[in-house]
């Protein structure tokens, strides 16, 4: 066993590496089973189009209070992080299987999803916390890892729902919840790593001092206005798509499928790409680049809108593979200017009030369609990335740079 001053051997933290990421791809596909399904269960209920984007909203509204709380009471400090994971994935994966077996309905369904959303806050910032304690150098590249684990398990209800569950939405619901409970086994055996700060006791007064940081606020920020347009767009492109091929003549919902699954899985490389640039380069400039791109694609998504097959995909891509890259950037940030005592509880408030606002432009994306249409319906979503590119444009200039990315910025 290393300790506290003794780095890991490189082997035994790439390992972990490894394992962790591969348990939090396959807990990380609970949180669009149902968005994937949404066609078929909007046919088979009769929902109309709010009632379809709650399906979504709900797991957001529930990662949120389940981060609040844990963040308030400093649940990530207290209990170790790989059996709060465990557990939550578990809870997660049968309220899915729930939703596959015993549910006809709306309203109980709803129910699910907020409980499916608390789970995960139980499952995401305790695995960057287990990271956090495996590296300090070249964390920004391990957290990069994990962010791409998740991004790609996030896209596998896509992939699921195109190898045959177009029309069946109860095989692609118990398969993502089977790689549920897989990844609760697997991140068992993650031990906790040498940079991990023992379990802290409760402190009221923690999240009062992550939420004064000057640094820490701008880091959040930035991560706020990635988040308005991140799971918007992730909860709508596969609505986009299927009015964008139908105005060019159309291509099978199956294709419409693996596109999504494609433009959100590629985020995953971006996630690792960034995250080995940003060692290299700084926080704040990567987070910056990748805000202007994916900023600039909402509003171009316009412009695309039913043009041709091949000008399409590779634009989605791209936009896939920029709107997550600097996501494990903010996170990594924050890791890098929080008490280490508390790491656990500032990532858990950050997401927390990031996946609040996702309730705000994932209702409204749909609102902008009808009244203008899919064309120009992620262009408000823009104004995200610009908030955020000037917050983390700020922090590049104060002392508190220096905290990130080994004085880099």
């Amino acid at each position: 066993m290393t300790d506290g001053n003794e780095p890991p051997g490189r082997y035994r933290k790439y390992r972990v590496l490894g394992l962790l990421a591969t348990a939090e791809l396959l807990a990380m596909t609970l949180w669009f089973s149902v968005s994937a399904v949404g066609p078929e269960l909007a046919t088979m209920w009769g929902l109309s189009a709010a009632e379809t984007a709650w399906l979504t909203n709900a797991v957001q509204l529930g990662f949120v209070a389940g981060a609040l709380l844990s963040a308030v009471f400093t649940i990530s400090d207290v209990v170790q992080p790989r059996y709060l994971f465990s557990a939550s994935a578990v809870v997660g994966a049968a309220a899915t299987v729930v939703i596959a077996t015993s549910v006809g309905s709306f309203l109980p369904a709803v129910v699910l999803r907020f409980l499916t959303g608390m789970a995960l806050a139980g499952v995401y910032p305790p695995g960057m916390k287990i990271m956090a304690g495996w590296f300090r150098k070249g964390r920004g590249f391990a957290i990069g890892v994990l962010v791409g684990a998740l991004t790609v398990g996030s896209a596998m209800p896509h992939l699921l729902r195109g190898v045959g569950g177009v029309g069946r939405p109860t095989p692609v619901l118990l398969g993502a919840s089977g790689l549920a409970v897989l990844g609760a086994i697997l991140v068992l055996f993650v031990e906790p790593g040498p940079y991990q700060a023992p379990a802290a006791p409760f402190d009221p007064s923690a999240i009062r001092r992550i939420a004064g940081d000057r640094g820490t606020v701008l880091a959040n920020l930035g991560y706020f206005g990635h988040m308005w347009e991140l799971y918007a767009v992730w909860a709508w492109i596969p609505v986009y798509l299927s009015a964008s091929f139908t105005a060019n003549g159309g291509e099978t919902e199956a294709f419409a499928a693996f596109v999504t699954f494609g433009t959100i899985a590629i985020g995953g490389l971006g996630a690792v790409i960034a995250g080995v640039t940003s060692d290299r380069l700084g926080r704040t400039t990567v987070t910056s680049a990748s805000m202007i791109i994916s900023g600039s694609a909402c509003v171009a998504a316009g412009f695309v809108f039913g043009a041709s097959t091949l000008i399409v995909v590779p634009f989605v891509l791209l936009w896939g593979f920029a709107i997550v890259a600097d996501s494990a950037q903010f996170s990594t940030a924050v890791s890098e200017l929080a008490e280490d005592s508390y790491v656990g509880s500032a990532l858990t408030f950050q997401t927390a009030i990031g996946y609040l606002l996702t309730l705000g432009s994932i209702q409204l994306t749909p609102i902008v369609a009808e009244s203008v249409g899919w064309r120009w319906a992620f262009a408000p979503l823009a104004v995200g990335p610009l908030i955020g590119t000037v917050a983390m444009l700020t922090l590049r200039r104060l002392p508190e740079a220096e905290a990130l990315a080994g004085g880099r910025g």
